[in-house]
């Protein structure tokens, strides 16, 4: 009897410890909900397909990709891989505009989807919602 609560303490232990780790590997929750118009010079890069532009918002700034001609992607600056590591800030590729990078941990990312293309990080950016009507650009969540 004492073997199995010993080994129910154990498993109960190990469960809390690894959820607490998994939580700090975690971009932290913000409200975001933003409207930008494409007029505007600031999003020029955004009228074409895979433009990109930097904003603030979200926890560390949102990089906008425009994936197509009605969609756009939005991702929090954040890295996934310790968020809270003060240099984990992503930054768009100047020399690939559909990849981008922490500078710091090493990992890299596709801004199609936000996939890690590789590590250490292993979860994709955070994402944030997006809704286009054609002339502005709503990014939520």
């Amino acid at each position: 009897m004492n073997k199995k609560l010993f080994l129910i303490g154990i498993f109960v232990l190990s469960t809390f410890v690894f959820s607490c780790n998994k939580k700090q590997d975690q971009v932290p929750l913000t409200g975001v909900n933003i409207y930008i118009t494409l007029a505007e010079p600031a999003y020029a890069n955004l009228n074409a397909v895979t433009g990109w532009v930097y904003i603030s918002g979200g926890v560390r700034g949102i990089i906008i990709y425009r994936a197509s001609s009605s969609a756009f992607m939005a991702y929090d600056r954040d890295c996934p891989y310790q968020p809270n590591n003060t240099c984990a800030l992503v930054k768009v590729d100047s020399t690939n505009n559909i990849t981008a990078f922490d500078p710091c941990c090493g990992s890299k990312f596709l801004l199609t989807d936000g996939s890690v293309m590789q590590g250490p990080a292993t979860a994709p950016l955070k994402q944030y919602e997006t809704s286009f009507d054609g002339f502005t650009l709503h990014i939520f969540n």
